[in-house]
């Protein structure tokens, strides 16, 4: 499997993730049976393999573009 494809698998995992504790949140929020300690480290987690994986497309982009200007000179 390519790194942008595994990165792009990451991100829709991440973005589930974040979806969910938001889904949790909101349906426990008001009786108050939401750990939100727990939601929050979820969301840091979630959010940072987010960054994490959209530094690998980056990162895959520049490669891609560096070969490109090779191959062109």
């Amino acid at each position: 499997m390519d790194p942008i494809s595994t990165a792009r698998y990451g991100m829709m995992a991440a973005a589930q993730q974040l979806t969910a504790s938001a889904s949790r949140i909101a349906a426990g929020g008001a009786s108050g049976s939401v750990d939100y300690a727990s939601e929050a480290v979820t969301t840091i987690q979630a959010s940072t393999a987010f960054k994490a994986d959209v530094g690998v497309i980056k990162i895959a982009d520049q490669m891609w573009q560096s070969l490109l200007d090779i191959q062109s000179n």
